[in-house]
């Protein structure tokens, strides 16, 4: 590289402009990194308390981990379009029920020399094809 393009490169005002801005979002990725620490604990409480998650605070996540992810593509130079207030705030992923797990209960009888499994769901109708030998 010639000096003539370093200089340029050193004096051209988009870079300047550019740091300021990176500055600006490297202070806010850090607010919004406590954050979400803040609702990485609440959401936790309000599933212990309740017994399930809570659906604004799940969108409220969703949505603050794009914003996390566009600033620090932003930051990276991934990227040169500026996050929020600058571009819309991300909007959350339609939020889908979480299923729990059914409860697989093993057990072995003596007329069988394997043993069979048993799977109940919440308040499913066991049929006689709910118990099979493995």
């Amino acid at each position: 590289m010639d000096n003539e393009k370093i200089k340029s490169n050193i004096t051209s005002s988009d870079h300047w402009i550019r740091l300021v801005f990176m500055i600006l979002f490297a202070l806010v990725l850090y607010v919004a990194g406590i954050v979400v620490g803040v609702l990485v604990l609440v959401q936790f409480l309000f599933a212990l308390i309740t017994g399930s998650d809570n659906t604004n605070l799940r969108q409220l996540g969703d949505s603050l981990t794009q914003y996390i992810a566009q600033t620090l593509r932003f930051l990276t130079y991934n990227s040169s379009e500026k996050p929020f207030p600058f571009a819309d705030w991300p909007e959350p992923a339609p939020v889908a029920e979480v299923v729990e797990p059914e409860e697989v209960v093993t057990t072995s009888t003596a007329d069988t020399a394997s043993p069979t499994v048993e799977v109940s769901g919440a308040g499913d109708a066991q049929d006689e094809n709910s118990s099979k030998p493995v």
